[in-house]
């Protein structure tokens, strides 16, 4: 089998589809993986052909831009206007043209890919959807499916998609039950689950033998994922001053793009770094602070983590609330939360086992999921189809 693997963001749409994309290629399938350019030294340094499919979503990496107030309204145009919009015309011309020149079998694509989708009903081929917006929530559905009936018909399709296989990575009953996704859905592992034998990594290594040195401590993990720390003012600097009060290790993670000197001297039971694999460190932790993105609470659901939430922006605050209406989390505002407020809210969530038992059973409904190697078996069945008939 040939797949195309396609994402239309940054890390944190190529991180769901990267467990499906080795699993196919560990079973001897090709897999050929595209996206935006600023994303290619990523993807070929997990180990895959990458190909430019046009876009840009990421900020340079000496952007620092200020934190700006939560409008949900704002977000959810940027999926209408941009993923369903501008950028899906532009990626599905692309993403037609590779696609006649690399003949692929099915593509499996990002849900807000929009343009992939168009490109696969364009040229007739099976497509698989993986979900990325776990708690659903956030795009106006019908303005949604307006804008992608306008950018299907610059391409001569039909308003409504073709059918799709939706793969969602986390368990039934996550998502918003006001946000239903269509059928048909298969649920498969959080990819935190599917992550390969860590190889020999020196941030991992250092943050492994600096817990090693701390025993008996809880421990917190702070991150504010692949994107948003570009974007984040002083919030790292307030949540590392509450962080810094209380009786645990805090490992921080700043993201490739922000060298940890910025911060200054870290309080005595802080390590920051740039980046630490979630399947490394969330299972030595004990609390999970982070902006409410899906990849990261996933995360935490996976190992059964209370989650200390402040969302910034695109999908976190529909995140947010359901992690709260599940009894597993605490919410802040990311942008008037005080140090004293950050300390107090994470010393609840770790003295509190309330939170830890709202998060627990996730941890095994994670682990029952299907894997992807199993998903890559229900592909395989769709391009078979394809091919009978």
């Amino acid at each position: 089998m040939r797949l195309l693997v396609s994402f239309a963001g940054g890390t944190g749409h190529w991180l769901p589809l990267s467990p499906l994309a080795r699993a196919a290629a560990a079973a001897g399938d090709r897999v050929l993986v595209t996206g935006q350019s600023a994303m290619l030294p990523v993807v070929a340094g997990a180990g895959f052909t990458a190909v430019d499919s046009g876009g840009r979503t990421l900020a340079h990496p000496s952007i620092r831009r200020p934190l700006l107030p939560v409008d949900r309204a704002r977000e959810a145009a940027v999926i209408t206007e941009v993923f369903a919009g501008s950028l899906a015309r532009e990626r599905a011309g692309r993403l037609i043209g590779i696609a006649r020149g690399w003949r692929p079998d099915a593509i499996v694509h990002d849900e807000v890919d929009v343009g992939a989708a168009v490109a696969a009903d364009a040229l007739g081929l099976p497509r698989v959807e993986v979900v990325v917006l776990l708690a659903g929530g956030t795009p106006d559905r019908p303005e949604l499916a307006a804008g992608v009936a306008r950018t299907r018909a610059v391409f001569g399709l039909p308003a409504d998609p073709g059918p799709a296989l939706t793969l969602e990575p986390i368990p039934a009953g996550f998502r918003d039950p006001a946000d239903p996704l269509p059928d048909p859905v298969r649920r498969i592992r959080p990819a935190v689950l599917e992550s390969p034998a860590a190889s020999a990594d020196v941030a991992s290594d250092r943050t492994l033998a600096w817990l090693d040195r701390r025993p008996g401590r809880r421990v917190v993990h702070f991150t504010l994922g692949t994107i948003f720390h570009q974007e984040s003012g002083d919030l790292f600097g307030r949540v590392l001053a509450g962080l810094g009060r209380l009786d645990a290790s805090v490992v921080v993670t700043v993201g490739r793009e922000i060298d940890p000197a910025e911060l200054g001297p870290p309080p005595a039971n802080v390590l920051v770094e740039r980046y630490v694999p979630q399947a490394v460190l969330l299972p030595r932790c004990d609390l999970l602070v982070c902006h409410a993105g899906s990849g990261s609470v996933a995360g935490a659901l996976a190992f059964g983590l209370p989650m200390l939430l402040l969302p910034m922006g695109a999908d976190q605050p529909a995140t947010a609330d359901r992690c709260a209406a599940l009894g597993a989390a605490r919410v802040l505002d990311p942008l008037t939360a005080s140090a004293d407020e950050v300390a107090t809210a994470a010393g609840d969530l770790l003295d509190d086992p309330s939170f830890r038992r709202a998060a627990a059973p996730w941890r095994a409904a994670c682990d029952a999921l299907p894997s992807a190697a199993e998903a890559v078996g229900w592909i395989r069945t769709l391009s078979d189809h394809r091919s009978a008939s």
